[in-house]
């Protein structure tokens, strides 16, 4: 009896993500979900530019690539073309919370009927470790070598929380991969976004709290630690709205 194998969304390829980034978990667990939903063959994933700018490699689904923050955008025209497609997008936080701000903000505000997965790993990965909107206080990054100075910098953004007062948003709720049970936390999370869309409900949002451990300048492991014991007590892990169950 097969207990464990690669789902039929995700294609057998290696991937290019550094050792110990936690893309390629939540790639799986994007591909379990549309598996065990069966919307594999419906589904429309938009990738923009960043660590995940190769994902159209890795899902057996069809994708676009989309300008450098663009994807929310380019998801909304792809929604309303084919509205019985899933459509999911695939963003960083330099992609999503800087240069694609407005279109993550307005596409909320109009309630798309779409689904963003948005990995935070506190930094610019593709680009070289500078620091993100998503950088924590005193956090130090190629452009903040003596920590993040909040009086010049201002202070991360706080994605979930700030969707979650948008009417348009149906549910957003901030998960992360870094243990087995937060592993599985994710999974449903992700499924139930997905379910959600398949019912015609607004936007939702699971933002995953994750790792960069070759910019962060850390192993795998301590990277893992760190993210327990800096990035969580920051970005709380939880549902932050979800309609469904009001």
């Amino acid at each position: 009896m097969t207990v464990f194998e690669r789902p039929k969304a995700l294609s057998d390829v290696a991937t290019h993500y550094c050792p110990g980034c936690t893309h390629g978990i939540i790639h799986r667990l994007i591909a379990e979900a549309l598996d065990e939903l069966d919307l594999t063959g419906r589904t429309v994933g938009i990738a923009p530019v960043g660590c995940a700018v190769m994902a159209y490699d890795y899902f057996e689904c069809d994708m676009i690539q989309a300008a450098h923050g663009r994807a929310p955008a380019v998801a909304t025209g792809v929604k309303r073309a084919i509205p019985e497609n899933i459509v999911f997008t695939y963003q960083g936080d330099g992609d999503l919370a800087a240069i694609g701000a407005a279109e993550t903000l307005h596409a909320a505000a109009r309630g798309e009927k779409i689904t963003i997965i948005f990995v935070n790993n506190a930094i610019y990965g593709m680009t070289g470790g500078q620091m993100a909107p998503t950088s924590l206080p005193g956090q130090i990054t190629q452009t903040s070598p003596y920590g993040r100075d909040v009086e010049s910098a201002g202070y991360p953004i706080k994605v979930c929380e700030l969707l979650a007062t948008m009417n348009g948003t149906f549910y957003a709720e901030r998960v992360s991969v870094n243990t087995v049970k937060n592993v599985r936390a994710a999974k449903n999370a992700v499924k139930k976004a997905f379910d959600y869309q398949n019912q015609g409900k607004g936007l939702s949002i699971v933002e995953i709290i994750s790792t960069c451990p070759t910019n962060w300048g850390l192993s795998p492991q301590k990277s893992l630690d760190w993210l327990a014991q800096n990035m969580i007590p920051y970005y709380p892990l939880g549902v932050y709205r979800d309609r469904g169950a009001e």
